[in-house]
């Protein structure tokens, strides 16, 4: 006990060891001042807050500079807004009982581990706060799965651990040194950004060698790492190193008039530093090999080849693109289902046999087979087997074939012989030709003959019918063998010719053929210059569309013959009034001996002759057709130049 003078009462001396139990109890930081706010006790989180360790003596306003503070009367308290930090504040309560003023933060940000800032500004000054703080930060770390979920982390983590200092962090790129984060509290400096700037010793304890690292974008020096902060006036720095590669740095500044206990905040920031690297080098592994299989998936996806992976049971993984084109099936009837489902039952021992030896490591080339489409048709493919092996075990896990369509292919093959068929026909023709007119020739003409004179005979009408078939299957062989040389033979010379009065003359020629089928020929010719051809054999290509459109009509029918010039090109068409053709025989109808004729009713040279003719003379034909809507041929022929 003392006596004040002033006041002769007798007062309590204040003992801070009383309370040292109740502050350190304490999760906010707390402080016990006299009447005039000088600093009797306060407790680890009170000296964190205000930058100083064991400041008794101390006036509260010196202490926190950016407050003013009223003393409250005796027996009652107020609150005082004080900043602190960078762009952070909490409420000061102040309670004064008699000369004793008790102070009391409130209403502190959490922290990133659900506290607030004072517990974990207290964790700087108790080792297993720091480490159970630290435990808490590195479980997030592990748990992110993309650097931007990374960083957002252990920003929150620092500002827990280092409140009130300005810090940045910044993430590189492991190989180029590329910035690829960066998030600061506290305004930058111009030009602080890029550059990354720590000690050399601090390379030394994470054993980063520094050697192989780009001076245009790392500088490793003996000296104090410059400020980055406007405002700052001390800093501590640790790289982010995992495994001898450089991922970044974390830097974290004071503000003027915050002191601290330097040694202990550098020795936190590398142990932060040391989780937050292996955290980054573990993002970037994430990252790197989710691109990696988005690349590998859209590679398989759009490759221009049939790609197809099944597991051990045969079931279907990967059907990509090419197949689902020439099959028609979704993938979602495909994936998951047995392979030999989509295959007939004549392939599936051979192909089952094929996938078991892919599965004792034995690759198999070009293996041929045919699969089932969508409708049942079945396309015919070529595959090469290779085995899919699990990299960590080395087990088979299942087979990938890669493989083309022979669909083309065979349809190639089967031209290419048809060709060589024509090419062998054509020169027989040439020769055998002859060999037939001749005699035919002399049948006609003596048949003909004979007709004659019977004709002046009554009563020889019987004779005269035989004599006719005689003469029409005889004029049908020399058609048939003039067909064929047309086919066979070298071309004259073209020359300008009059497209309309070439199709008038071969509507003369098929007089007798229109007058006997009943059929009408209209003409709408529009003004078109001359074209460049040889007249005889055009003559030829409009007497078969003539002629095939009488065949395929019935009495009354009606044949339209156009004229125009479009785009450069005189284009003439010829339509009938039929039956139309099957649309699957479009595609067939210019292929050499092809017909839907009966027998002995056509050869199925006409239109090939036709498209033969035409193509000659640099010009297209093509064929509209809808059945029981007639059919429509139009011949493109281009303008000779002048």
């Amino acid at each position: 006990m003392k006596t004040d003078a002033s006041s002769a009462r007798v007062l309590p001396t204040f003992n801070p060891e009383v309370f040292k139990a109740f502050f350190e109890a304490l999760e906010q930081p707390a402080a016990l001042c006299d009447a005039r706010l000088t600093l009797l006790a306060s407790n680890p989180a009170f000296e964190l807050l205000c930058g100083v360790r064991q400041a008794p003596g101390r006036n509260l306003s010196e202490l926190l500079s950016a407050a003013t503070f009223t003393v409250p009367p005796d027996g009652s308290s107020t609150d005082v807004e004080v900043a602190y930090g960078v762009g952070q504040s909490m409420t000061l309560t102040l309670s004064r009982r008699g000369e004793t003023v008790a102070v009391i933060a409130r209403n502190l940000a959490p922290t990133s581990t659900g506290g607030v800032h004072a517990a974990a500004s207290r964790a700087l000054t108790d080792p297993a706060r720091a480490e159970q703080a630290l435990l808490e930060l590195g479980r997030q770390v592990a748990s992110a799965t993309s650097e931007e979920q990374l960083v957002a982390v252990v920003t929150q983590g620092i500002q827990g651990l280092f409140p009130g200092r300005y810090f940045c962090l910044r993430i590189v790129d492991g190989r180029s040194f590329a910035l690829t984060s960066l998030y600061a509290d506290g305004r930058l400096r111009d030009g602080a950004r890029d550059l990354l700037v720590f000690k050399r010793s601090a390379a030394a304890k994470t054993q980063l060698c520094t050697a192989a690292l780009p001076k245009e974008r790392v500088r490793v020096t003996d000296e104090e790492v410059p400020l980055l902060f406007h405002g700052s006036v001390r800093s501590i720095c640790a790289p982010l190193v995992a495994s001898g590669e450089l991922f970044g740095v974390i830097n974290v500044e004071y503000p003027q008039g915050m002191s601290a206990d330097l040694v202990a905040d550098d020795r936190l920031l590398v142990q932060l530093a040391n989780q937050v690297a292996v955290g980054v080098r573990n993002a970037k592994l994430i990252d790197e090999l989710t691109f990696v299989r988005k690349y590998l998936e859209e590679l398989l996806e759009n490759a221009n080849a049939l790609i197809l992976v099944t597991n051990r049971e045969r079931q279907v993984l990967v059907f990509n693109q090419k197949l689902v084109t020439l099959t028609g099936l979704n993938r979602e009837e495909v994936l998951g289902r047995d392979l030999l489902e989509f295959v007939p039952e004549t392939e599936r021992l051979r192909l089952m046999r094929v996938l078991t030896s892919a599965l004792r490591g034995e690759n198999a080339t070009n293996v041929e087979t045919r699969l089932l489409g969508k409708s049942g048709q079945e396309v015919r493919v070529s595959f090469s087997t290779s085995s899919v092996v699990n990299s960590a075990g080395g087990d088979v896990e299942g087979v990938i074939a890669i493989g083309q369509d022979l669909t083309q292919v065979r349809e190639l093959e089967r031209r290419v012989i048809q060709a060589e068929k024509l090419s062998s026909l054509g020169q027989l023709a040439a020769s055998v030709a002859h060999e037939i007119n001749n005699p035919m020739t002399a049948v006609a003409g003596y048949a003909d003959s004979l007709l004659q004179n019977i004709r002046m005979k009554p009563g020889q009408e019987a004779e005269q019918q035989k004599l006719k078939k005689i003469l029409e299957n005889s004029q049908r062989i020399l058609r048939f063998t003039r067909d064929l040389v047309s086919y066979s033979r070298p071309h004259d010379k073209p020359e300008p010719t009059d497209l309309h009065g070439t199709l008038d003359l071969a509507v003369s020629f098929c007089d007798h053929l229109l007058v006997q089928h009943g059929v009408t020929v209209e003409r709408k010719f529009e003004v078109v210059p001359q074209v460049c051809v040889i007249r005889s054999n055009l003559v030829q290509v409009f007497v078969n569309l003539i002629t095939n459109a009488c065949h395929a009509m019935e009495p009354g029918g009606r044949v339209v013959m156009s004229t125009a010039v479009v785009g450069g090109e005189v284009n003439v068409r010829i339509a009938d009034s039929g039956t139309g053709i099957e649309p699957e025989h479009l595609s067939r109808i210019f292929e050499p001996f092809f017909t839907t004729k009966p027998d002995g009713k056509g050869s199925g040279l006409g239109l090939s002759i036709v498209q033969s003719i035409v193509e000659h003379h640099g010009g297209e034909i093509s064929v509209e057709s809808t059945r029981g809507n007639g059919t429509a041929f139009l011949i493109r022929l281009p303008v000779p130049e002048r």
